[in-house]
């Protein structure tokens, strides 16, 4: 099985390292020719993954799409549609799809209904996925928040930029990264009909960021950083914090869960944070 991947960013190289190491042949596009790939990956330049297509199986991409629509549909759309053997395509999008709830719950059957700019792009790149190769079937992934080794609000009290922003009601979900790349390699390993399929990406346990934080300081043995109430904290946030305060809605996974037939190796953001600071030498 050959799997492509278009992206070398956090999420992609830590799926390429782990689908190599299941014993997958794996090969990344990306425009950053001079990384140093995962063991066993091969990185191809992202204008010529055409050249790799004919013989991938299973593809995911990872490019957020702009103003323009998705940068791999933009690129190789027509080299999608006639690759011959693919069979799987894994789309990584946001909850934020879904825009704001008030604080309730969606699941995967839920209708999109962002009202953002971003969101709307997110909507419209899915779509184009889904008709990007007839015949193939698709896993729309919609991510909550992404945390893991080297990128946790762990880094963020360690830097002294943590802050404990008080809303009280408004939730987050995460995901840590490993559950993302166990995730679709489940899904990749699946024999289902073609078609669009929604899985969720996010744990457990929707949080308050401030009870994440206080968390991540009783690991780093530290005093957690004081409470600010959201009104104060607000006109300081840059336009993109802003906007992701503006949506509060809490995200189930079970039916995802039970689709791929596993668990989340971090059900919350408790085990999560833990095995972050285990992965960096820290307990």
């Amino acid at each position: 099985m050959q799997l492509l991947i278009f992206g070398l960013g956090y999420t992609g190289t830590a799926l390429a390292r782990e689908a190599a190491a299941d014993g997958w042949t794996v090969s990344v596009a990306t425009r950053q020719t001079d990384a140093a790939p995962p063991a066993g990956v091969t990185l191809v330049p992202f204008d010529m993954a055409d050249r790799v297509l004919a013989d991938v199986t299973h593809l995911v991409a990872t490019a957020a799409p702009g103003e323009d629509g998705d940068p791999v549909l933009a690129r190789h759309a027509v080299a999608i549609a006639a690759a011959p053997a693919l069979r799987w395509i894994g789309y990584l999008s946001t909850t934020g799809v879904y825009g704001d709830r008030g604080g309730g719950w969606v699941d995967e059957a839920t209708e999109p209904a962002s009202t953002s700019e971003r969101g709307r792009r997110r909507v419209a790149a899915e779509r184009a996925w889904t008709a990007a190769r007839p015949g193939a079937a698709v896993d729309l992934m919609r991510l909550a928040g992404i945390y893991g080794p080297g990128r946790s609000v762990l880094d963020d009290l360690r830097a002294g930029r943590a802050r404990r922003v008080d809303k009280p009601g408004h939730l987050f979900g995460r995901i840590h990264r490993e559950d993302i790349s166990g995730a679709l390699l489940a899904a990749m390993a699946q024999d289902r009909p073609a078609g669009p399929r929604v899985l969720h990406g996010a744990d457990d346990e929707p949080a308050a960021s401030a009870d994440v934080i206080a968390e991540a300081a009783r690991l780093l043995g530290r005093e957690p950083p004081a409470l600010i109430p959201f009104a104060e904290a607000e006109p300081t946030m840059s336009p993109m914090a802003r906007s992701f305060w503006a949506d509060n809605r809490r995200v189930r996974s079970a039916v995802t869960q039970a689709a791929l037939g596993r668990r989340w190796r971090y059900p919350t953001y408790r085990e999560g944070l833990r095995a972050v600071l285990t992965a960096e030498g820290g307990l």
